[in-house]
């Protein structure tokens, strides 16, 4: 359990560096951001108390937030995606005893299971931050073609995560 704990608050640091460091400055097209601090919300094991997944999606939002100069966006994102991760989740796995302590990830959902959760949680974030960010539909266009090309950037990076540490998981079995 405390593995676990230090493991994710590593994750955490780590996630949020890259993220301030090299993707908030990995623009495609200046279009597309890769939003790859949302995967540790994504992998969240799926028993986690809602409560606990917003507070530490609000925490992890507010660190992006502090380091991208954007107050507020992100934690805000950030903490909806916490809240809906569970039903999300339950629409690609069923609900069933045996995979509620597991992370969500390839090896405990099969890839295409995982790509669609990861997808959809990908889409919400983008579309939610893109939005709010806009807040307004006045270039309806350039908002679709940011949240799409924004969704894929980020879910490539993300599967790239999830086959990066599942075979390191293979190796250690």
């Amino acid at each position: 359990m405390t593995k676990t704990i230090l493991n994710f608050a590593l994750l955490f640091v780590i996630l949020v560096i890259a993220q301030a460091v090299i993707f908030n400055n990995l623009i495609l097209f200046n279009t597309a951001i890769a939003f790859v601090f949302i995967y540790l919300i994504i992998i969240l094991p799926i028993n986690t108390a809602t409560n606990t997944a917003m507070t530490i999606g609000f925490l992890l939002g507010l660190s992006i937030d502090i380091f991208s100069d954007t107050p507020g966006l992100n934690a805000l994102t950030c903490t909806i995606i916490s809240f809906v991760r569970r039903p999300i989740y339950h629409l690609y796995v069923p609900r069933d005893e045996e995979s509620a302590g597991q992370r969500p990830g390839i090896k405990a959902m099969g890839w295409t299971s995982f790509l669609k959760y990861a997808l959809s949680m990908t889409l919400i974030y983008c579309i939610c931050v893109y939005t709010l960010e806009a807040f307004s539909f006045f270039d309806i266009k350039r908002l679709l073609l940011r949240i799409c090309a924004s969704t894929i950037f980020t879910l490539i990076f993300i599967y790239a995560f999830d086959s990066l540490s599942l075979n390191r998981r293979e190796k250690k079995l």
